[in-house]
């Protein structure tokens, strides 16, 4: 269907110009970027990890290439656009993996693209760096108190967007000139999904998630204020548990969350805030089991914009906290984050950057096979960022 469809679609947008060119491109569009990576610069402990920020934390890889990813949209029909995303991303253990990181049709309802359908696999809207692209970030990775939510920040569903006009100018006024904003993920958006993060469905429960989002202007200055939060039942994959964990009977448990974030874009000062709180599987190393418990954290970011010339300069200071589990690593592995860091983003083009940062932190985190695993050490990483 697929195939039938885009080559149906690319057959009735051939056309002669003026110029006698007889092939239009235009309905399909090719962006992407690569990532070179260093995070041993002034190491001071090498058992200092983070699974899900930087799998090269700690391993001794030294310069390797982050991933290379590219994005190919497609607008099929009028109102209707596919969207393919694969990721080549260098792996700790050496060569290389593909995977999938969007696939989705969309479809808008109206003209002016007010209502909005996605059906595939796409980023859950929950929290503002979650949604917010890579490629855009300022901090070399997200935060673990929201970014712990869901693997990728992604998941298989339906999500339905609503963002009247108007507010489509915002969205799109924040994605400009350098002030790093998430694109358009409606003021209101709500989607049903399967909540495992993974093409298999563990529980055939579903998840829901629900968010606001609201972007307003003050003077010259943007501000944008969101509140989220998702409900439904998650399941520890066999292959993630330690022989010898204890779980409940179907290693199934509640999950559910609501999370706040405030966003002052950098005009030329910014401050980025968002907190979460909730439930969920979580390992407890003095009992050897997961069992359901609370987890909070979040970030405070001060950011701000120098420009020069073409260029520009991001200076930052983050600092995060996050008590809670990661239900999608080993034996929901308990997180306890305290950290600092300081870096700056020099945008040498609108395709080049560099970003360095000087990160302190304690981290613990813990399952079956490494109980009471607390590890302090600061580090300073590097990243080579080319666009196109």
């Amino acid at each position: 269907m697929l195939s039938f469809s885009t080559a149906l679609f690319a057959q009735n947008t051939i056309s002669a110009d003026s110029s006698g060119n007889k092939r239009k491109w235009d309905w399909i569009k090719v962006k992407g970027y690569t990532q070179l990576r260093y995070n041993e610069l002034f190491e001071t402990n090498p058992k200092l990890e983070c699974e899900q920020c930087d799998k090269s934390w700690g391993t001794g890889v030294g310069l390797y290439f982050r991933r290379m990813r590219f994005s190919v949209d497609m607008d099929l029909l009028p109102g209707l656009s596919f969207t393919i995303q694969p990721d080549i991303s260098g792996l700790v253990e050496g060569g290389s993996a593909v995977q999938l990181r969007d696939l989705y049709f969309q479809y808008a309802f109206d003209a002016r693209k007010e209502f909005r359908v996605r059906v595939g696999q796409t980023r859950v809207p929950y929290g503002f760096e979650n949604i917010q692209s890579t490629r855009n970030r300022v901090p070399l990775d997200r935060n673990d108190a929201l970014n712990s939510a869901f693997i990728n920040e992604r998941d298989w569903g339906v999500f339905l967007y609503w963002t009247p006009e108007k507010f489509q100018e915002r969205f799109e006024a924040r994605a400009e000139n350098g002030l790093k904003g998430t694109g358009d993920y409606g003021i209101v958006s709500f989607g049903v999904f399967q909540g495992q993060s993974t093409l298999k469905d563990l529980n055939r429960n579903k998840h829901m998630v629900l968010r606001f989002s609201y972007p307003f202007d003050i003077g010259k200055q943007f501000m944008e204020v969101s509140v989220q939060g998702y409900m439904g039942r998650y399941t520890i994959d066999k292959a993630k548990m330690t022989p010898g964990l204890k779980t409940n009977a179907t290693a199934t448990y509640p999950d559910r969350r609501v999370a706040v974030s405030t966003i002052l874009f950098p005009k030329p000062f910014g401050i980025q805030a968002e907190y979460n709180w909730g439930i969920g599987p979580e390992f407890t190393h003095d009992k050897g089991s997961v069992t359901t418990k609370p987890g909070w954290g979040g970030y405070v970011m001060l950011n701000y914009r120098v420009p020069l010339g073409k260029q520009a300069l991001y200076p930052y200071f983050r600092v995060q906290h996050f008590d809670g589990a990661k239900k999608h690593e080993r034996d929901a592995r308990h997180y306890i984050v305290k950290e600092a860091e300081v870096g700056i983003d020099w945008q040498i083009s609108r395709y080049v950057e560099l970003i360095g940062a000087y990160t302190m932190s304690n981290r613990t985190f813990e399952d079956l096979r490494l109980p009471d695993n607390d590890q302090k050490g600061t580090l300073v990483r590097l990243q080579l960022q080319v666009g196109f």
